[in-house]
């Protein structure tokens, strides 16, 4: 007989959760204008709306804060996370930034002007944000497979390389400040690129004089997909297969909340000492000091041990193993994901979930909200709000694909919640053709207004 998966850790601490009643339920989200981001944490029962700094740290992370150095500059924490980011990534130079989006402000703030084009696969969110805020354009170049839903390609992350030539031969070197390789790709529902793919984006970026920047949140996920599905790479280890994948880049930004397995941090990883003191300047007017940026010395200690234990193979198995718990709990269902699984997620595509529903009634929007309803169940909308509006026409965006993540934090919940969480959305399919109306925007923010939009139901 052969002996069944287990977990690769034991819990030590538990939290307790409440389950609400669907009255209460009701009653929070229209109170909390139907966006799941102005729910009160103890008003939802699983919470998979994000798995940005939800992690559970380890016995060595906590261990670690305890030995953290506050001097304000030059502290041994810093060292200590210098020196991980160079075994781990192969960077030399790096910046210590509060999170992912701080790295982005700061780096953006030394490359990105009005007018410039930056190219890459599926910008996230705070990504296009920060370009369009200063006034630039992101251009995605995923490739088509990305958007079917139904088709089991193994790496719906990668660049179209064609789209990408298109894109560096219609406009001069110095309008495009980098091309950005988004590892896994969030946005087209938690995707990874081939390793191939990523050396010919390289080779491609380097024939134009373009450098290539890693939005690398969870890198060591895309390097499991890697040395899983990438014949080449079956007996590599993690950490030989990341540092082969920064080799082909120019810098990094870091939400270290997903693949660090910190609740907090961030940097920039850069190969450039002249681009490395452009971007110091922008730290220290955002952030802090260069030696310890946004964060503390403790959070910089557990980030350097999180940046370890997120390299290794068990760990990344137990959990992309339970992502694809319920992943195939869903499928078998017959509840439309996107397929193959992601490393971080499941996405439901709203669009087949619910096809009778106009998509200016926020498809996507509406399904999370129900899901809330039904089960105490937060996930987040990936779809038309998340997209926000033209930047020139102000009107709505309607991206390609519409959908809801259920973003699982690491090392959290068990996978009997997981089951909880597949037969509340079996629930609400099996009751699909009840949901007859969306929302409309009663109030909402310029830009990523996605976080604090007020809806109101039709």
């Amino acid at each position: 007989m052969e002996l069944p998966f287990a977990e690769s850790y034991k819990i030590k601490m538990v939290e307790t959760i409440r389950k609400s009643t669907r009255d209460e339920r009701e009653k929070w989200i229209k109170e909390a204008w139907f966006n799941l981001f102005n729910l009160r944490s103890d008003q939802v029962f699983v919470d998979l709306l994000t798995d940005s700094g939800t992690g559970a740290m380890s016995d060595r992370q906590w261990s670690e804060l305890m030995l953290g150095d506050e001097s304000y500059a030059g502290a041994s924490s810093y060292y200590k996370l210098k020196k991980a980011i160079r075994d781990i990534t192969g960077f030399e130079y790096f910046l210590p930034t509060h999170q992912g989006r701080a790295a982005e402000n700061v780096l953006f703030s030394a490359l990105v002007k009005e007018g410039d084009i930056v190219p890459g696969n599926a910008h996230f969110d705070t990504t296009k944000g920060h370009i369009e805020f200063r006034k630039a354009t992101a251009v995605d170049c995923t490739i088509d497979e990305a958007f079917d839903t139904t088709l089991d390609h193994p790496f719906k992350g990668n660049i179209d390389l064609e789209k990408l030539e298109a894109v560096l031969k219609s406009h001069p070197a110095e309008k495009i400040p980098m091309v950005i390789i988004t590892v896994t790709c969030n946005t087209s529902g938690g995707q990874p690129l081939s390793m191939q793919n990523i050396r010919e984006v390289s080779a491609m970026a380097r024939k134009y004089g373009i450098r290539v920047i890693f939005d690398a949140a969870r890198f060591a996920e895309n390097a499991y997909f890697i040395k899983t599905r990438e014949i080449a790479y079956a007996d590599k280890s993690i950490r030989e297969i990341v540092r082969e994948m920064f080799s082909y880049g120019d810098g990094m930004t870091m939400s270290s909340k997903k693949d660090a397995i910190v609740n907090m941090g961030g940097f920039i990883g850069l190969r450039d000492e002249e681009l490395f003191r452009q971007a110091s300047i922008f730290n220290i007017m955002f952030e802090g000091y260069i030696t310890y940026g946004g964060m503390s010395g403790r959070d910089m200690n557990a980030l350097a041990q999180g940046l370890y234990e997120g390299t290794e193979f068990e760990y990344l198995e137990t959990r992309i193993k339970q992502v694809a718990l319920l992943g195939n709990l869903l499928h078998e269902a017959g509840v439309p994901v996107q397929i193959p699984f992601g490393g971080h997620a499941i996405f439901v595509d709203a669009l087949r979930f619910l096809p009778h529903l106009p998509r200016e009634q926020y498809v996507a929007q509406t399904l999370a909200v129900e899901f809330y309803i039904e089960g105490g169940v937060r996930g987040v909308e990936i779809g038309t709000l998340l997209a926000d509006r033209d930047p020139v026409t102000r009107l709505d965006r309607f991206p390609k694909l519409e959908l809801v993540r259920f973003a699982l934090p690491r090392r959290v919940y068990t996978d009997n919640h997981i089951r909880y969480v597949a037969a509340t959305v079996i629930r609400v399919y099996e009751r699909r053709n009840t949901i007859t109306k969306g929302f409309r925007i009663a109030c909402e923010a310029p830009i990523l207004r996605h976080f604090t939009v007020a809806l109101e139901k039709l």
